[in-house]
């Protein structure tokens, strides 16, 4: 579709949501910047690319468009192959990015499966994963690894999906057959998740079985103990542990600081990793800092406020 002039162009964005936009500079009415910031404002429209194609090639005028929002910035006269390459070029950027929404989007809602028939919340499993990642950032591991263990990390407990939901809201403690039941999540997660051949899923199956092995080896549900736990588990693991414990529940109220931390100190050697609680303690500052930020966020979704991320 084409418009003569800026007006014309910011109707014809909203009312057919292009996939894409080619934007002069130079128009009638108001100037190509102008009719860019506009569609970026627009949340209907803020994620359209925006290509300028204008005579206009100083400096100048190519930080001006990128200032206004745009993606691309081709100086006429161009070939046209010229603009059919950046052209599909950008229009591959928004796939991907609309496709790694909706990996997030089916993480997400897996993770929030995992918990939707006990009393655990979406803040949870998503302020559980950002300590995770910032344990495995502290430990050492690289920005995309730390990356792809924050993406898995909630989808621990998915195994919880085959549990009986009279055992999963049961008030009171578990009865030892009640407990060998709880204790299958564990396989049923990881069967589920490793059915797919993405990394992310691969991690996730990882994490789901081994979460809960202990480093003495008195966990479940093969009793592995020390490094022949994947370090994936030992880190969601101390990471779960804390915020279960420094979380308010229906059923409990939020422990003491000291009395949480003073715990998963005591658990060094038999719980936990020695070497990941020392971990721990360096990334204290931080991890305190994302308590605080979702601890906000934990708020808000008591009143039933949806939160994108």
């Amino acid at each position: 579709m084409f418009a003569r002039n800026g007006a014309e162009a910011l109707a014809a964005t909203a009312k057919h949501n292009p996939s894409l936009v080619l934007l002069d500079i130079e128009m009638p009415d108001m100037d190509g910047y102008e009719v860019c910031r506009r569609i970026k404002k627009d949340p209907q429209s803020s994620s359209t690319p925006v290509i300028f194609v204008t005579s206009l090639g100083e400096i100048g005028n190519e930080e001006a468009g990128f200032d206004a929002g745009a993606v691309d910035y081709l100086i006429k006269p161009v070939s046209p192959s010229i603009v059919k390459a950046r052209v599909r070029t950008h229009l591959s950027l928004v796939q991907a990015t609309q496709l790694e929404k909706s990996h997030r989007d089916a993480i997400y809602m897996l993770g929030q499966a995992g918990h939707f028939n006990d009393t655990d919340t979406g803040v949870h499993i998503w302020r559980m994963a950002a300590y995770s990642a910032m344990l495995a950032s502290t430990s050492g591991w690289d920005a995309a690894a730390c990356h792809l263990l924050e993406l898995a990390a909630p989808m621990h407990d998915t195994g919880k999906l085959g549990i009986p939901d009279a055992i999963l809201r049961k008030p009171g403690a578990l009865t030892p057959d009640e407990w060998e039941v709880m204790k299958t999540h564990t396989r049923i997660g990881h069967d589920i998740l490793i059915r797919s051949e993405a990394p992310v899923f691969k991690l996730a199956a990882e994490i789901a079985l081994r979460h809960h092995e202990k480093w003495d080896g008195s966990g479940y549900p093969d009793g592995l103990a020390g490094e022949a736990i994947p370090e994936s588990a030992r880190i969601v693991s101390l990471a779960d542990v804390f915020d279960a414990l420094t979380m308010r529940r229906p059923y409990k109220d939020a422990w003491p600081m000291e009395k949480a931390l003073a715990t998963l100190r005591q658990g060094s050697g038999v719980h936990f990793e020695p070497r990941l609680v020392e971990v721990f303690d360096a990334a204290l500052p931080k991890l305190l800092q994302i308590k605080e930020i979702w601890g906000d966020l934990s708020q808000q979704a008591e009143h039933d406020v949806l939160m994108l991320f």
